[in-house]
């Protein structure tokens, strides 16, 4: 199709939202269903304005068409490939493995040499990180999940949940005080895991049980590590507490319900969806899905209910239009979230919509 813009006569073609990339120049105004304008002619797409288009529902617009070979080139990319080659997901690699190398050297040494805790400085690492311009909120699953080549069981992880903890928080409303205060107890909630040797950590087989017996000591270790220092002590909580389960079927007090530490609950669904979702020794990162579904099956006896709720109806829409692959090896883009069924969105594959609610004999088995 031609089309005349303000800089003469050109081409533009139409786009779908998640094959965009940033370069591209919008061909015309970009409105929602209620005719409110989202992003206006002429604009050059970034992360951001494309994240922005998602969260509108936009499926697709109408592009410049300058570049006609890369546009394919990069269309031809799964969702995956298209992110890896962005320059905001390089950049926010390169300030992960910074920030996660002072990261590993300060909780070192506080384990190492007894150094003192400063709260600010460790909180900075994962606030440094989000401020970087790649979509926040929803683009920190996002980029974590391509971000899975780590074998560090211990200083990522805790990373990461960090930057989970804190998107969880603000999807719970918290103050700004809380968000940080949530942010800091993923921070240091694995701190005991220091304290237990790598050869049970890294072990490839299975443990025994007197193995799994000191890895569980990590929690109290934490504790004991933390109590030494003037902290929060919801941070000193969640260390001990973070495998307390809802029912009372957690380690290592067996507590239950609202006796568990407010923190705490909310660290024991980030931890889990992160350990999870991430490769281990012994098998590789599960999909999204996979980890979503095992929620759904147990999580309203295992975790806080209001946590649990938030947590998984938000953490759902982070994928949506993702492209996915079935376990009937078909490939399609996630285009509807199931609120009652979150772990079986409806798929279009081809022209084709699968509502997975609908059809237990499929699931998801990648993301792609």
């Amino acid at each position: 199709m031609q089309a005349e813009t303000k800089w003469g006569r050109g081409y533009m073609r139409k786009v779908s939202v998640k094959d965009l990339v940033p370069g591209m120049t919008t061909a015309e105004d970009v409105y929602t269903f209620n005719n409110q304008l989202v992003l206006p002619k002429g604009i050059v797409l970034n992360d951001k304005s494309i994240t922005k288009l998602e969260f509108y529902s936009i499926l697709s617009i109408r592009v410049e068409d300058g570049e006609t070979a890369e546009v394919e080139k990069q269309q031809d990319l799964s969702y995956s490939e298209r992110l890896m080659n962005s320059d905001a997901y390089r950049a926010f690699v390169q300030h992960f493995d910074e920030e996660l190398a002072d990261f590993t050297n300060e909780m070192n040494a506080i384990v190492r040499e007894n150094a003192p805790i400063e709260p600010e400085v460790l909180l900075h690492h994962a606030l440094n990180l989000l401020e970087d311009d790649m979509g926040f909120p929803n683009n920190v699953f996002t980029m974590l999940q391509n971000m899975r080549q780590y074998d560090d069981q211990t200083h990522a992880h805790c990373m990461n949940v960090a930057l989970i903890c804190n998107v969880f928080a603000r999807w719970m409303r918290m103050s700004k005080e809380d968000i940080e205060l949530a942010t800091m107890c993923g921070m240091l909630h694995d701190v005991g895991k220091l304290a237990i040797p790598d050869s049970i950590l890294r072990k490839p087989s299975k443990l025994t049980g007197d193995e799994y017996s000191v890895v569980k000591t990590h929690c109290l270790e934490g504790y004991n590590i933390l109590k030494q220092h003037p902290i929060d002590p919801h941070i000193m909580n969640a260390a001990l507490m973070h495998h307390e389960r809802w029912d009372g079927s957690g380690y290592p007090l067996g507590v239950s319900g609202a006796k568990i530490d407010k923190f705490a609950r909310m660290v024991a669904i980030a931890d889990v969806y992160d350990a999870m979702t991430s490769a281990r020794v012994y098998r590789g990162p599960l999909c999204p899905f996979v980890v979503i579904d095992i929620f759904e099956s147990e999580g309203l006896q295992k975790y806080d209910p209001d946590f649990y709720m938030t947590f998984m109806n938000n953490v759902v829409t982070t994928y949506l239009l993702n492209r996915v692959r079935l376990s009937n090896g078909a490939e399609g883009d996630i285009i509807f979230i199931n609120p009652n069924h979150p772990a079986r969105p409806t798929v279009k594959v081809g022209d084709e919509f699968i509502d997975l609610a609908m059809r237990k004999d499929l699931s998801i088995e990648a993301i792609i």
